[in-house]
């Protein structure tokens, strides 16, 4: 399901986010009107968007989302609405790619923190997603790749 994982060294990356607290069932109404608020503020400000779209997930929990829907940028944004200036920390990550409609994600996640278990790492509180290939670029969602990025402690 997942593509073999690797650790690697993840740099700070700049971005412009919207933060948004939402329960698990309401993530598909909310994540399309985030994305095109992030990319309209990054176009217009000129600050890129610099790759892909991602989610950087601040918090896990069951029922509920707490996360910034983000777009990377070549420069700063200025506040705009709720679209602020974040970053991704540079980190230590262990890295893995899912191919395959957004449904699957919960078993690569599942299937990756195994791994990661296995090797004798240990995840720290957050972890981000890059949709590499997505909706934007294709509409055959078997052909979607999302990068999993999980930040190891120590």
């Amino acid at each position: 399901m997942i593509e073999s994982p690797r650790i690697v060294q993840a740099e700070q990356v700049l971005t412009a986010a919207i933060h948004l607290t939402v329960p698990r069932s309401e993530i598909q109404q909310v994540m399309g009107p985030a994305i095109a608020e992030v990319m309209g503020v990054v176009a217009a400000q000129g600050a890129g968007p610099a790759g892909p779209w991602l989610t950087h997930h601040l918090r896990m929990d069951p029922v509920t989302f707490d996360l910034e829907v983000c777009v990377p940028v070549t420069r700063p944004v200025e506040p705009a609405g709720r679209v602020v200036p974040s970053s991704l920390p540079a980190a230590r990550v262990a890295q893995a790619v899912y191919c395959g409609p957004y449904e699957g994600l919960g078993a690569a996640w599942g299937e990756f923190r195994a791994w990661i278990t296995a090797q004798g790492l240990t995840p720290g509180p957050s972890l981000w997603e890059v949709y590499q290939v997505n909706p934007a670029n294709s509409v055959d969602p078997a052909t979607w790749r999302t990068v999993l990025h999980q930040p190891l402690e120590g």
